[in-house]
């Protein structure tokens, strides 16, 4: 991984292309990302740069945050993130990352917590089919067959049951960059994006090119 830069969700938009295609894209305010650290393998075992986003109070952030800040001499961040980049030795403390990292046509990765949705049925949460609504059916939006009867006389474990739903980190692959503007540090991505609008993202070079 060569590139990597943290973002937070705008909302989504649409765009034409060259060829008049309406393509559909989501909007990311990428960067600017500040970097607070960078670990060498002398020191951590391995390299990698931590980057700061997002712009809090100091009294938001807890003492042992407000010492790491204080020892880079960079101001307080909101969300803290660490890319293990190959390149990792040519960043400096203070440097900062902006949405130039990408350009339009490069391929990326996007991270980030998808939207909770509390405690849901089976039908909603793994897809599966309901019974029959007539009258007298006894059977409409359940589980269904739970397992076989005297053998093994249990509920299989990895059974699709009811439960929470979201709120979980996912991935989405290989997405395309339709426009970079470096000037107000936005990314216009192709297609639609883990999470909420204002939530935040990561966003690295895609692993399959």
């Amino acid at each position: 991984m060569k590139k990597a830069i943290v973002a937070k969700k705008i909302g989504m938009s649409q765009v034409f292309a060259d060829n008049g295609a309406l393509v559909p894209v989501t909007v990311l305010e990428a960067g600017p990302c500040v970097v607070v650290q960078v670990k060498t393998v002398e020191n951590d075992g391995y390299e990698a740069v931590q980057v700061g986003f997002g712009d809090v109070k100091p009294k938001r952030v807890n003492k042992p945050k407000q010492g790491h800040f204080e020892k880079s001499g960079v101001p307080a961040r909101k969300l803290l993130k660490e890319f293990r980049l190959e390149n990792a030795a040519d960043y400096a403390v203070g440097a900062e990352l902006k949405a130039d990292v990408f350009a339009a046509g490069d391929r990326v990765d996007v991270s980030g917590v998808s939207r909770g949705k509390g405690f849901q049925g089976a039908i909603k949460r793994h897809g599966m089919h309901r019974g029959p609504m007539s009258h007298g059916s006894k059977y409409h939006r359940g589980v269904g067959a739970m397992s076989a009867a005297t053998s093994p006389g249990k509920v299989k474990k990895g059974k699709k049951l009811p439960g929470h739903m979201g709120n979980v980190k996912c991935t989405v692959q290989n997405l395309e960059i339709v426009r970079a503007d470096a000037d107000k540090n936005l990314l216009l991505v192709k297609g639609s994006l883990p999470g909420p609008r204002g939530g935040f993202v990561t966003v690295k070079e895609s692993v399959k090119v």
